[in-house]
């Protein structure tokens, strides 16, 4: 896969029938040497060619500079500095993204099968626009690859931004959202702006497409799993500022009720 076309592909209109959509893959790390080369190798076996491969590294000293430089020709951007943490560095992929779609896949994620994005363009055969959003379903693995379960949350037939009035409805890595709907990162937010952006960019999203398809497998040890508690609460902020503080107390009552009559 060649992470930058030689030609890029000419881009008249928005009518799918006319394009070929460019993804700008963006994976952000840290010490992550344990777990980004199968990350990388998950980008570039890509059967789909147009592919925009970015690496956002907050000055790692792990071994995790030598990985990305074994992959640097088929890497399009490598930034190597420090950051302000995990949103910081999205930010910056974003500033350096060109691509119709951005798509986050952190390190230690991946794409489900080689042929994922293909599969996702196939999809959307027949449709006269390019949507502004694109969602998947989401596996779960353990640190060796292997299933462990589906996303307990499963992205439901027709999003919408009110649909995360119910919780985080789809993945933050198996959403792919237009670049010029793909507002930066809000940094008052540690562990959950990844939810906050989702809304906010599905808010001015027009078109939001389900590819019914498993579009990532998604490492169960990230920096929301460490820190469930403090994810929770600013997740409750973020709902109480987009759906009112009301509405947010009722759907919590709601959740912990459901919880109940489960046990």
């Amino acid at each position: 896969m060649n992470a930058t076309p030689t030609t890029a592909p000419q881009h008249t209109g928005t009518r799918a029938a006319h394009l070929t959509p460019r993804f700008s893959v963006v994976t952000v790390c840290y010490n992550a040497a344990q777990v980004l080369e199968d990350t990388i190798q998950s980008v570039i076996a890509q059967t789909y060619h147009h592919v925009e491969y970015i690496i956002i590294d907050g000055a790692s000293h792990d071994g995790t500079a030598a990985i990305i430089d074994r992959y640097r020709d088929r890497i399009a951007c490598v930034v190597s500095e420090p950051d302000k943490g995990l949103y910081d560095a999205m930010n910056k992929g974003l500033q350096r993204a060109t691509g119709d779609y951005v798509c986050f896949l952190n390190a230690g994620d991946s794409f489900h099968e080689d042929d994922t994005l293909q599969q996702i363009v196939h999809t959307l055969h027949g449709e006269t626009e390019l949507p502004d959003v694109i969602y998947g379903e989401t596996e779960l693995v353990d640190g060796e690859g292997h299933f462990v379960r589906m996303r307990r949350l499963q992205a439901p037939e027709h999003l919408t931004w009110r649909s995360f009035r119910l919780g985080m409805l789809v993945c933050h890595q198996a959403f792919f959202a237009r670049r010029a709907l793909a507002v930066p990162y809000d940094l008052r937010y540690r562990f959950s702006a990844d939810f906050d952006w989702c809304i906010r960019v599905m808010k001015q999203a027009r078109r939001l497409h389900n590819t019914h398809l498993t579009v990532i497998d998604y490492l169960d040890e990230g920096l929301t799993t460490r820190n469930h508690k403090a994810s929770l609460r600013e997740r409750f902020r973020i709902m109480a500022r987009h759906y009112g503080l009301l509405s947010t107390l009722a759907f919590h009552a709601y959740f912990v009720l459901r919880l109940a009559l489960k046990k």
